[in-house]
């Protein structure tokens, strides 16, 4: 188990428990948030990257240091993300079938990871 020295564990859960619950909230009407239809009009990255803008700046002004701002700003990074992968679906290795192995191959790839025969052509 790794040892997290910024409890990023912890923060995680923290960020899912809030992602969770907004799709109880108003912002889920219907079975569809606002977002998903900005998200399908081609507009999604820049709500996004406007909304991580208008959250990080807010925090520390408007209601104080509020911890609110900040998870909204990972949240709206996390769909960015996700609409980015969706974009750049050519980026990702899609040949193995799965997109978990996908996402992990992604994860190691923004790491700085390589794959053996990778790292090795790369030597």
């Amino acid at each position: 188990m790794i040892d997290y020295k910024y409890r990023e564990d912890e923060l995680l859960e923290e960020l899912k428990e809030y992602i969770d619950a907004t799709y109880g909230e108003h912002y889920s009407q219907n079975k569809f948030q606002a977002t998903e239809f900005i998200i399908d009009g081609g507009h999604g990255m820049g709500f996004c990257i406007g909304n991580i803008l208008k959250y990080a700046q807010r925090y520390g002004k408007k209601d104080g240091f509020n911890r609110k701002d900040l998870t909204k700003v990972l949240h709206y990074a996390m769909i960015a993300l996700y609409i980015h992968d969706e974009e750049h679906s050519n980026d990702v290795q899609s040949d193995s079938g799965s997109e978990d192995q996908n996402r992990r191959d992604r994860v190691r790839e923004l790491s700085g990871e390589r794959s053996g025969s990778t790292k090795d052509a790369l030597s």
